[in-house]
């Protein structure tokens, strides 16, 4: 009955911290954006892509896409300014844990360093994945650009989850939001950012 007890305040306690790290994570990560739109924006620029989609006029359908276009470098250069920002925070807040554990544990990244990534270098790779897909630095056509910018968007809305949760936790809610699987959310986002990413994240 001892042990009983003793696990049952072991999983509580591991639980409180565990919630304690993530809040601390949530609000740090949080101070920073919420100077900025780029959650506003990216919900908009979802929206229009799934509306140009839906669309079955060639002409009416490249309008949207121009009208597209300026949301897209405003969220870019919103981002670049978030990164800048956020790359001075302290790098012991910066590391995310990379150990495969289907569910964090209380301040891995603190115990298990060389186990852990910079979400800092990792936040400086989306900036420029979403900088050269905003830009069309790949001349793609108006619907693969789309593609590339959402899959660059989704990439890092899934990396703040990680920072922010665990990386099991950022996966399901992609699955969730945007019935999206992450390793092909991987295949989909531009060369330079899969090869940075992968580098970065993939020790």
């Amino acid at each position: 009955m001892d042990i009983l007890i003793w696990a049952i305040l072991i999983a509580v306690g591991g639980y409180l911290l565990k919630s304690r790290d993530e809040n601390r994570r949530i609000a740090l990560l949080g101070r920073y954006l919420g100077k900025y739109e780029i959650e506003k924006l990216m919900e908009g620029l979802t929206h229009g892509t799934m509306r140009a989609l839906g669309e079955s006029d060639p002409a009416r359908q490249e309008q949207v896409w121009n009208l597209l276009d300026p949301s897209g470098l405003k969220l870019s250069e919103q981002f670049n300014s978030f990164v800048a920002e956020f790359a001075k925070v302290d790098a012991a807040d910066a590391r995310v844990s990379m150990l495969p554990l289907p569910l964090s544990i209380p301040y891995a990244a603190r115990l298990f360093p060389q186990a852990t990534f910079d979400v800092r270098k990792v936040l400086a790779v989306h900036a420029s994945g979403i900088a050269n897909a905003a830009k069309n630095s790949l001349n793609r056509s108006p619907k693969d650009k789309a593609f590339t910018l959402m899959a660059e968007l989704f990439l890092m809305q899934h990396t703040c989850h990680w920072y922010c949760k665990s990386k099991t936790v950022a996966s399901a809610r992609l699955l969730v939001r945007h019935q999206t699987a992450y390793a092909l959310l991987l295949d989909s986002v531009a060369p330079d950012t899969r090869r940075a990413y992968r580098a970065l994240t993939q020790k």
